[in-house]
């Protein structure tokens, strides 16, 4: 029986490299996202690059009836052996702006919401088949309060807790969970979240998509439960262990506040 991968946000930046390592793995792969022609072009490539079954499900993971449509239609006549959380929002601005809710509304959805149901999902049915590897996007913003994106740090702190707690639960099975925790990545994530250019933290030299997910990758396939990419962002996860909250907040708060 053929074994599946799961990828969520698998349109663009990680999620597109995840799903080419899954299928460079040799898995058959499922793309997720809400860009249909952008996920049927990749599909295509993975195709023709690794000889693969590739299937595409759009599903707007802000809605929790499309999330589990979206698991059951994966899920269906198929063993699903590897899963990416990898779908993520976030919104620069302060909690109290008016403006913001629609997309804080939806970063919960998705952060929180879509991550914990497909995990939930993920893990009865990979303890079912004694078998699989479970990958959360966490991020670095998981280990401290995030000023001017309260709502996106606070999500990467349930999904880091989430995925550990989990692990541990899984522990002495064959399933595995692994929270990915990069710093800012070279992608469209601040982009699209209105923060392009305009934090301290965009100017911060980024890696690569590619190299990031290469990582994450390498984590989930060892079986390790917390993944921190990068010795800077070693450092960055690390700092808050040790000083005072207040001024772990107002430090992250300099980073993340618009300037320009």
């Amino acid at each position: 029986m053929a074994i599946w991968a799961l990828v969520t946000g698998a349109s663009e930046g990680l999620g597109r490299e995840f799903a080419t390592l899954a299928a460079k793995d040799g898995f058959d792969v499922i793309l997720t996202a809400r860009s249909v022609e952008k996920l049927e072009a990749h599909a295509t490539s993975l195709r023709r690059a690794y000889n693969v079954a590739v299937e595409v499900i759009p599903a707007d993971l802000t809605d929790p009836v499309a999330v589990e449509r979206l698991w059951d239609q994966a899920s269906a006549g198929r063993q699903i052996g590897i899963l990416v959380n990898n779908a993520g929002l976030g919104r620069n601005g302060d909690l109290a702006e008016a403006e913001g809710w629609p997309r804080e509304a939806d970063s919960i959805a998705v952060n929180i919401i879509a991550a914990t149901i497909l995990l939930k999902r993920a893990a009865a049915h990979m303890k079912a088949h004694n078998s699989g590897g479970i990958l959360n996007v966490a991020s670095t913003a998981g280990f401290m309060p995030g000023p001017h994106m309260a709502v996106y740090h606070a999500s990467k702190a349930y999904l880091l807790s989430l995925s550990e707690a989990v692990s541990e639960e899984l522990r002495g099975t064959a399933v595995t969970v692994t929270a990915l925790c990069p710093g800012p990545t070279a992608t469209q994530f601040f982009a699209s979240d209105g923060a392009e250019k305009k934090t301290l933290i965009t100017r911060l030299p980024m890696p690569s998509a590619a190299s990031v997910a290469q990582a994450g990758w390498a984590a989930m396939v060892k079986g390790r439960r917390v993944k921190v990419v990068g010795i800077s962002n070693k450092i960055f996860a690390f700092f808050p262990r040790l000083a005072p909250r207040r001024l772990v907040a107002f430090s992250a708060g300099v980073f993340l506040k618009r300037r320009w």
